[in-house]
């Protein structure tokens, strides 16, 4: 674990990555207690420019709402879908990927042309498409973001499978006669987590943007403030008040980078290539 440690610490780019997201992480924990008026209230003047008044250091948008507290909610929201979405579509891709690489066969041909059925089709098309059928609320937008999102999981997984199933603890499971479940979930699964863990992290960059994209659309839950739903607000504002789009932007490019460095780093610490080159 120490290892591990150190040679993520080697990494500058994920240090900084982890430590962006460490902000981000704590002011959307602790935005009811910065913030305890709700973001949807007014609370100045309409269209203050920033820094004019030190209460509102972002910024108000065109009903007097301080742009900061919506940065703040919308980043709780942000982190719940990008979380709670990548863990519903690491479960899914991880029970397929499994089944279909272990059991090989016409397991593993049905489970795949299955998969290759979700990937035909274009991920936010399909993600649009969901949250349109099931109203936009923060559960269905979820869960849309993480039936678009197992497919890649589940190829990654079942690859893993395929060149594990094979190695001499696998074989001597089956010889001392533990069972297929077993074997997968405390055998194979363990030695095959580095690249899940690595592939997640960037998924959870991925739901966010997807799910700032569907909230610029106007298909993001009305009752949650959102980054891409500031941003969608502000799109007929841009030249008379450029801060309503612009820090919601930065808000989601600087966490969808932290997440991306946090991943690289996860990769060079995990990957047991870089393992003997550089530790």
């Amino acid at each position: 674990m120490m290892n591990f440690f150190k040679r993520y610490a080697r990494n500058y780019g994920a240090l900084i990555g982890l430590a962006i997201l460490f902000v981000v992480v704590v002011l959307a924990f602790a935005a009811p207690l910065i913030f305890p008026v709700s973001p949807w209230q007014s609370v100045g003047d309409p269209l203050l420019p920033p820094s004019e008044d030190p209460a509102f250091p972002f910024g108000t948008d065109m009903l007097g709402r301080d742009i900061a507290a919506g940065l703040a909610y919308g980043a709780r929201v942000s982190l719940l879908i990008g979380v709670i979405s990548t863990a519903v579509a690491v479960v899914i891709g991880v029970s397929i990927g499994a089944l279909a690489g272990f059991y090989g066969g016409r397991v593993d041909d049905l489970l795949m042309r299955f998969t290759e059925f979700f990937q035909t089709i274009p991920a936010f098309a399909m993600a649009v498409v969901l949250v349109a059928i099931f109203n936009p609320t923060i559960v269905s937008i979820t869960l849309a973001i993480a039936v678009v999102s197992w497919p890649p999981v589940a190829r990654l997984v079942r690859g893993e499978f395929l060149s594990l199933r094979s190695r001499e603890f696998v074989q001597a499971a089956v010889v001392i006669g533990q069972s297929g479940p077993r074997i997968m979930f405390t055998q194979i699964l363990p030695n095959a987590i580095s690249p899940i863990i690595v592939t997640a992290s960037l998924m959870v960059a991925t739901a966010i943007l997807t799910e700032s994209s569907l909230s610029f659309l106007g298909l993001g839950d009305r009752n949650m403030m959102s980054w891409g739903f500031m941003i969608g607000a502000a799109r007929t504002m841009l030249r008379e008040a450029w801060w309503m789009s612009v820090f919601p932007g930065v808000a989601i490019l600087l966490t969808v980078l932290a997440i991306n460095l946090i991943g690289e780093g996860l990769n060079d610490a995990m990957n047991p290539h870089l393992r003997g080159r550089k530790g």
